[in-house]
């Protein structure tokens, strides 16, 4: 049963609910298995942690589970070479360098600099829909694709890069995304990416730098472009980093800043698809919409879990955890969590308090969750004052352990005009 929990396969049918609060009751720390998963090895095993403020405790204590000891991904990176690379990036770092890692971007990302962004961003979500079918998944994409490419300076030609690099990296454990290849006439630095793209090998870890040549390649040659610039890209070319911390800043936001929304907002629209009573609510009371977004996020959490290594022996929930183990957060787990949420299989538009993680919690909170709210809003605001939308067939998932995703939501779209 335990192995459910890892296995990929478990979340192409939808996350596992059900197994969640069975073991929150009985064992909210607990040993999962690792097991061989296609061409992937088998891994040591780790300690799945369930529990709302077991969460939030090995997400606030960095001292005694790290962040950077094994990177963040269940997965162990492939080779020593492989694990010091991913090690530069910022979400893989504990304070200090995290903290110095983070200052030199977190301007782009504060809420003056979103709400300059603001008008922009309503303005592109008014422009998303059309009337008739669509697969709303797809539609979707191109808002948190357009800002990313927006915030750092990306050429509008080259943003389909930014989807692709996001599902080869995320979409790893799922055969159609594994291999995505969408970006058509390309901007001169574009070509140099395509150029530099590997042959893709069964096996071979998606997140290690030879997997991401392009991608890299891409990152050194729009470095080159930021002359007179006042984006992300000029701030972490200001901010002294080393090479592989520029390269892994620019993977996180490739890859994390687009990611997470194009799997947040289609689920957010699945979860009033499938309660109606709540798409009439905020249709009717559009002042609903703040918490609304909380509801979507607490429901559906675009993450499902993140890895910590333990740095010392310690104890965890009545387990004893030993210094080298890896222990797993399940995000998704603790949103659902009865002793913080009140019936908490319940879709609440108006839910408050709403303490969900599904932004992170402590030193690693996302730096932005201020901007994907931002773009959360005015996709539903548009959607819920403009448009009839209903199903028009099967949702299909993302087979993957790590991100609550959606491949496909075909819906029809009917303007209220």
């Amino acid at each position: 049963m335990l192995e459910e929990v890892f296995l990929p396969s478990t979340y192409g049918s939808g996350v596992p609910y059900e197994l969640f609060a069975r073991l929150r009751r009985e064992s909210p720390v607990c040993w999962i298995p690792e097991p061989e998963v296609g061409p992937w090895r088998s891994g040591p095993g780790f300690w799945g942690v369930f529990g709302h403020a077991d969460v939030k405790h090995v997400l606030r204590t960095p001292s005694d589970f790290s962040s950077h000891l094994g990177a963040t991904q269940i997965r162990d990176p492939d080779t020593p070479a492989d694990l010091a690379f991913v090690q530069a990036m910022m979400l893989n770092t504990d304070p200090p360098e995290h903290s110095r890692l983070r200052r030199i971007v977190s301007a782009a990302f504060t809420p003056r600099a979103v709400r300059a962004l603001e008008e922009s961003i309503a303005a592109r979500a008014a422009r998303l829909f059309s009337e008739g079918a669509c697969d709303f998944v797809e539609v979707a994409a191109d808002l948190p694709v357009w800002t990313l490419a927006h915030v750092m300076g990306v050429p509008e030609e080259d943003r389909r890069l930014l989807y692709d690099w996001a599902s080869r990296v995320i979409g790893y454990q799922d055969e159609e995304y594994a291999n995505l290849s969408t970006a058509g006439d390309l901007s001169p630095i574009g070509r140099i990416a395509v150029a530099a793209r590997p042959e893709r090998r069964p096996g071979v870890n998606p997140r290690s730098r030879a997997a991401l040549a392009d991608m890299f390649a891409y990152a050194h040659a729009l470095a080159g472009r930021t002359r007179g610039r006042d984006d992300v890209m000029a701030a972490m070319l200001r901010g002294g980093l080393t090479e592989a911390e520029f390269e892994n800043m620019f993977f996180l936001f490739a890859v994390a800043g687009n990611e997470t929304l194009r799997n947040g907002i289609p689920g957010g629209l699945l979860c009033l698809l499938e309660h109606p009573a709540a798409m009439e609510s905020l249709r009717g009371g559009p002042e609903l919409l703040p918490s609304a977004v909380e509801e979507m996020l607490r429901f559906w959490p675009p993450v499902m879990d993140f890895r910590r290594t333990a740095t010392r022996d310690l104890e965890l929930g009545g387990q004893p955890i030993r210094a080298g183990d890896k222990v797993v957060v399940y995000h998704a787990s603790a949103n659902r969590d009865e002793t913080v949420f009140p019936d908490p299989d319940r879709f609440d538009l108006a839910r408050s308090p709403n303490d969900h993680v599904s932004f992170g919690f402590g030193p690693h909170v996302c730096l932005g969750a201020h901007l994907a709210r931002t773009q959360m809003r005015a996709v539903f605001a548009e959607l819920v004052s403009r448009w009839d939308v209903r199903l028009a067939g099967q949702p299909v998932r993302l087979i993957s352990n790590f991100q609550n995703g959606l491949k496909h939501l075909p819906v029809l779209l009917q303007s209220r005009s």
